[in-house]
Parts: structure tokens; sequence; C-alpha cells
């Protein structure tokens, strides 16, 4: 046995998970894939390249948190998640570019703040509940929330959202911990979740309100503005 590995918490009843999953999962998957939708709107692609767009962000932080933890990928096993994915594509190929124009996309970025907060608490409750250790476990929910627009911005050859300044890794960090934290100390499951995606959404809040960002590593260059 290894004498430096730390034990894991006890686990989150699996039934509360998966009831926090059934509540969240369809909007949320239909907001990341929206994000994924609009960029290949944005960028003037085929409906099959917003298609998969929308797949691969609407999907891609849970089936690699899933992969990780070695359960089965979550999508697979749902026969609803890629219609819903699906449908937002069409949703957005059929509608009139207006309508994602102008304040709405303000619209957007909240109702993606919203599902980053939840989804950050939802990777973190399932991997506690498989038996990963809170550190870990906090991890996958940041993954969770963060890597399905991470593999989007690399298809799409455009700065990832970690290359960014902008607080939104930040906030998915923040929901994770306090899920892991509130499981440790021992606090009502659904308490803790609450806190927890309230406490993330309201960090990305506060970052698109007041456009606040991470410093960067050392001084400017001269030859920056």
């Amino acid at each position: 046995m290894n004498s430096l590995a730390l034990p894991a918490a006890p686990h989150v009843p699996a039934a509360d998970v998966f009831a926090l999953i059934a509540a969240l999962d369809p909007a949320g998957i239909a907001v990341t894939a929206l994000s994924g939708a609009l960029l290949a709107a944005r960028m003037r692609q085929t409906f099959v390249t917003m298609a998969f767009f929308a797949v691969v962000t609407g999907v891609g932080g849970g089936t690699v948190r899933d992969l990780l933890i070695g359960a089965p990928v979550f999508w697979v096993h749902n026969a609803w998640t890629a219609p819903v994915c699906l449908g937002v594509a069409l949703l957005v190929w059929f509608s009139p570019a207006r309508w994602w124009q102008g304040e709405s996309t303000r619209v957007i970025e909240w109702a993606d703040a919203a599902g980053l907060g939840a989804y950050a608490v939802l990777g973190t409750a399932k991997a506690l509940a498989l038996g990963v250790a809170p550190v870990p476990a906090a991890m996958m929910g940041v993954i969770t929330g963060c890597v399905g627009g991470v593999i989007r911005d690399v298809i799409a050859a455009r700065p990832s959202i970690i290359m960014r300044p902008e607080l939104y890794v930040t906030p998915a960090a923040l929901a994770s911990a306090i899920c892991a934290g509130g499981h440790l100390a021992g606090l009502p499951n659904m308490a803790g979740w609450s806190v927890a995606a309230l406490a993330g959404f309201g960090l990305r809040g506060a970052a698109i309100h007041w456009q606040l960002g991470l410093p960067a590593y050392g001084p400017k260059d001269k030859g920056d503005a």
C-alpha cells in the first residue's frame, strides 16, 4: 500500500448525483452546444461543421471526465443527448442571424455562466460518488465545465479560453473546490452543491459584467501595447 496516498472521502450517494444530472443535463448541454453552434455560424461554416461543433462542445468535458474516472461515457448511454445537440444546431441554422447578435449574445453569456457553475459541481459530485479523492474530483469538475470549450476552440484554430486572461476556468475551479470542500466538511449535498454552483456563477457573472481577468506573468515587454 502506498503510504503517500491520501484516503478518499466517503462516497456521495449515487442517487443524489443521478438526480442532479437528470435535473441539469438537458438545459446545460443545450446551452453549451449552442455556444459551439454559434461559433460555427460566426465563422460561416456548413451545417455539418455546425452540428459537429455543437456536439463536441456539449459533451466534450463530460466525455473526458468519464474516460479519466473509468465511468461509462454518459452521452453514449443517453438516447437524448446527441439529439439535443443536433437540435440546437438546427435551431441556429434555420433561425434569423439577428437572434444571435447584439444583446442576445449577452443573454447566452449569462446562460453559459450558469451552466459553467452547474457543470463544475456536477462533475465534482459524480467523481466523488465514484470514489475519487476530493482534489482529483475537483479537477474533474473543472474538466467537465471547461474542456468542451477548449476542444471547440482548438478545432476552430482560435485562442482557447484557457489562453485568455478572462475569468472562465477560475469560476469553474471555485465551484469545484467549494463542492469538494463542502463534502469533506459534511455539509448536506444539496446545500453544498447550491452554494458551489452559485459561487461559480457569481464569479463568472462578475467577470462578464466588469470584464475581470487574471494578470499575466511578468512585466510587459516594451513593444506591448
